[in-house]
């Protein structure tokens, strides 16, 4: 089966499983073995990753249903957090803002378009002194700053200033990136930190490297780029996926590592979601279409259960009950290899 149709195959799964009609949200835990846990914390910036994989299935074959279910996330997820995309995390904002914007970009529906100025008006409130500037990781804890919060709000600036061209996004986006890169980035390899002061210590969580950081570092710079073509940007991003293929890939497989489940079970579908990116604007560089290629083939031929599903190691099929987040990464992770196969 090609990664097309196997794509596929796996957004089926993903709707059966985890699709709720009752609330129009995706339920946190498949339906395979009845498990459902209402009673566990909303992940509110899962739903935005489930509407970015739903964009990706109409991207990958045009089929409107995906823009229908993405209409029908969209008034759940409102509903489901009170009637506002407004929320206690700024980098979840920033996830839904990203997907919205893409929603955008492909329908030209103005609910879209307005719920991203709502969210980018929101966000831009975290950025403040602590830490020498960045945005807060939450609205309660002022002076945590993360990569988490920071370069996902750089992206979304950029994307703004391509689509609008307001001067103000661009320097949003370039001083955002520039306090990530200054306070978070390791200056002898481009390896990215997740964040800075949690404890209140001003130190930096140096032990947690994670996939999630990688990515959103390479994307904030791969916007800039596109916005100024200044190379140093690029060069930023293709010395950070060399710090991902050193300090994270396995050696002889080039696997990424599984980073167990909850918030961790989406990382890499969204480091991924970054290397296909860079795919797209430097092809010459190929090492982010290799870590892509070795990951999806193995997912393929080793990582699926009968069902379709997709667990936490790709290199093997899940047991028992599997989150969302994992879920997603799968799919992510398959239609970036389809997208590849077609360039």
């Amino acid at each position: 089966m090609n990664a097309a149709a196997m794509a596929e195959q796996l957004q089926t799964t993903l709707h059966k499983l985890y699709w709720n009609p009752d609330i129009q949200i995706m339920n946190q835990w498949d339906d395979s073995l009845t498990v459902n846990r209402p009673d566990e914390n909303y992940y509110y910036w899962w739903q935005a990753h489930a509407a970015d994989v739903l964009l990706d299935g109409y991207a990958r074959n045009g089929n409107v249903d995906y823009l229908n279910r993405l209409e029908q996330l969209f008034h759940g997820i409102l509903r489901s957090n009170g009637g506002t995309f407004r929320h206690q995390y700024y980098d979840d904002m920033q996830w839904m803002a990203l997907a919205w914007l893409r929603a955008y970009d492909m329908t030209g529906a103005q609910m879209y378009r307005e719920s991203v100025a709502d969210l980018w008006e929101d966000i831009r409130g975290g950025w403040n002194a602590y830490m020498g500037g960045g945005i807060a990781w939450r609205k309660n804890q002022l002076d945590y700053k993360n990569t988490p919060a920071n370069a996902p709000a750089a992206i979304l600036a950029a994307r703004l200033f391509q689509r609008f061209g307001d001067e103000a996004d661009l320097a949003w986006a370039q001083e955002i990136y520039d306090w990530n890169k200054r306070m978070l980035t390791d200056p002898a390899d481009g390896f990215v930190w997740d964040g800075i002061n949690r404890l209140g210590d001003e130190k930096i969580d140096r032990d947690w490297q994670f996939t999630y950081c990688q990515g959103v570092f390479i994307g904030a710079g791969l916007e800039l780029y596109t916005c100024t073509r200044d190379s140093t940007y690029l060069e930023g991003a293709c010395r950070t996926v060399i710090a991902v293929k050193s300090r994270l890939c396995d050696s002889a497989t080039g696997m990424l590592p599984d980073e167990g489940i909850d918030d961790t079970g989406l990382f890499k579908g969204i480091l991924i979601r970054y290397l296909l990116r860079l795919v797209d604007i430097y092809p010459e560089f190929e090492l982010p279409a290799e870590i892509i290629e070795q990951n999806a083939i193995m997912l393929m031929e080793h990582g699926l259960d009968g069902i379709g599903r997709v667990g936490t190691d790709w290199r093997k099929p899940p047991e028992g009950s599997i989150q969302l987040s994992v879920m997603l990464s799968g799919v992510i992770l398959l239609e970036a290899y389809a997208s590849l196969q077609t360039k």
